[in-house]
């Protein structure tokens, strides 16, 4: 199987999935939240940080990441 054929199923099953969905948000919530608390055990494994300074970081962790993400992806395309 090629990755065009492993993408087109994927996209399928993607799109025959909202179809059945009414709340989108809702579906996807405990994945959303799940990516939010990475970044609080990033910051804090042992959990003794006060709630505002742990989302302080967290915060900043997950500007971070999407910025490293970012330039690795504007590198990949100047190839």
């Amino acid at each position: 199987m090629t990755n065009s054929d492993r993408s087109r199923i994927a996209q399928i099953a993607a799109h025959s999935r909202w179809a059945k969905v009414q709340d989108r948000s809702a579906a996807t919530a405990k994945a959303r939240q799940a990516a939010l608390d990475r970044f609080d055990l990033l910051v804090d494994p042992e959990g003794v940080l006060p709630i505002a300074e742990r989302r302080r970081r967290a915060g900043s962790a997950r500007k971070a990441y999407f910025l490293q993400l970012a330039h690795k992806s504007a590198k990949a395309r100047a190839k």
